[in-house]
């Protein structure tokens, strides 16, 4: 038999969804798994994107435009008009998902053996993109005391090499839900123009951020326009990951114009995706704002009933639907295979996403696990009580330190 690629041998298993056989397992014998390790929302997707594929008319579904239907692509121009995010259709190609929006500029900018930087832990499908192009990641750590704040820049200027090309961030960021501000964006804006680079911001949860933080996206930073990718996508803001329809916009013609090439060779953008993403952005404010409201419910939920766990440590997100917890037992992977292979409370349980695998280094996270509040109250109140009896049944549970409730305690009174 033929050898694999050394690239496929070295694309990684996703932390997300890793696990899913043995919850499949778990679920064969009768236990209900309340899913809290990947971003699918129990929301409803948008009405106005059922309605558009509920009416259809069109006899053939053909092939479309390799930069994606005009009239999606205008969609895209007005909608990001109205949140001060000036661009023309022309400078938006549609893509198949973020997914493809990532890989597409991955191949247009770098390449194989260029390096990127990328704050960590990240959202794993980077290092899998990053695999499939021969592109090196290299991160820079941030850490769950103080919340995953960006890293100083000069951590970033220590990692340039003469093969940067690239820093990619993701804001609000996932996993981390840590909002980066205005402050921070023009920080990383000097080293770009400093070193010449390319500036990669993933806000597909612009809509989500908490508390009064306000987002600012990377399209709004003076003075680096040739130098920026915005990476978008509808999955999120309208509850609707399956339609595989993302963006990928810039002001840089010549970037835009090479990354068609790679839009031309996969043909076009999922055809009916398309259609329901168009009507998807002229989604009512009420169910906008239903949708904010009800994530922003189980935020607090979540991180409130996180937090009263004996030796949890949870850390409040500004934004996104996700959040980092450290957990008090020897490895969270190995809890979280333990909690689907033998453990179950009320013929329930739940499926986590180890947090190791949103890091580099996989001895980093080794016990934090990231959670997905995506779930409804009441299956998030089903979830709390699967982990705290689950907590309390590992056999590799490590002792409660004080300092850690010390320091929940002392964010929650700053």
């Amino acid at each position: 038999m033929p050898d694999i690629s050394t690239r496929g041998k070295l694309m990684p298993n996703s932390p997300i969804r890793k696990l899913v056989p043995l919850a499949e397992k778990a679920i064969q014998k009768g236990i209900s798994v309340y899913r809290l390790n990947i971003g699918q929302p129990d929301i409803s997707t948008s009405e106005k994107a059922l309605e558009a594929i509920r009416n259809i008319k069109t006899r053939v579904v053909d092939y479309g435009h390799s930069a994606g239907n005009q009239s999606l692509r205008k969609k895209f121009a007005d909608y990001y008009k109205s949140i001060n995010i000036h661009v023309d259709f022309e400078d938006i190609l549609i893509t198949t998902g973020a997914s493809e929006a990532i890989t597409i500029t991955l191949l247009t900018c770098l390449n194989a053996g260029d390096e990127i930087i990328v704050p960590e832990p990240f959202y794993a499908n980077y290092f899998s993109f990053a695999t499939a192009t021969d592109v090196v990641v290299v991160p820079i750590t941030s850490g769950i005391e103080n919340g995953f704040a960006l890293p100083p820049i000069s951590e970033f200027e220590d990692k340039i090499t003469p093969r940067t090309k690239a820093i990619i961030i993701c804001n609000p960021n996932n996993p981390t839900g840590y909002i980066y501000s205005q402050e921070e964006l023009e920080q990383l804006r000097d080293l770009v123009n400093k070193y010449n680079l390319f500036l990669f911001s993933d806000e597909v949860y612009r809509e989500l951020c908490y508390d009064g933080y306000r987002f600012t996206s990377v399209m709004n930073i003076d003075g680096i326009g040739n130098n920026v990718v915005l990476i978008d996508s509808v999955s999120k803001r309208y509850s609707a990951t399956g339609l595989r329809v993302g963006a990928l916009v810039s002001k840089n013609r010549e970037l835009l114009q090479t990354a068609l090439k790679f839009c031309q060779a996969r043909l076009c953008p999922p055809y009916l995706g398309q259609i329901a993403a168009e009507a998807a952005i002229d989604s009512t404010t009420e169910y906008l704002n239903g949708v904010y409201n009800s994530f922003l419910e189980r935020r607090n939920y979540i991180v409130r009933e996180l937090n009263d766990i004996p030796g949890v440590y949870c850390p409040l997100p500004k934004g996104a639907f996700y959040c980092m917890a450290r957990l008090p037992v020897d490895d969270a992977e190995k809890f979280a295979i333990w909690m689907l292979e033998e453990f179950e409370f009320k013929k329930q349980t739940v499926m986590l996403a180890p947090a190791s695998g949103f890091y580099y280094n996989t001895d980093l996270g080794k016990k934090e696990v990231r959670i997905a509040y995506v779930l409804n109250i009441n299956d998030l109140k089903n979830a709390m009580a699967c982990l705290r009896k689950g907590l309390e049944a590992y056999p590799g549970k490590m002792p409660v330190q004080k300092d850690v409730k010390e320091c929940v305690e002392s964010e929650a009174g700053s």
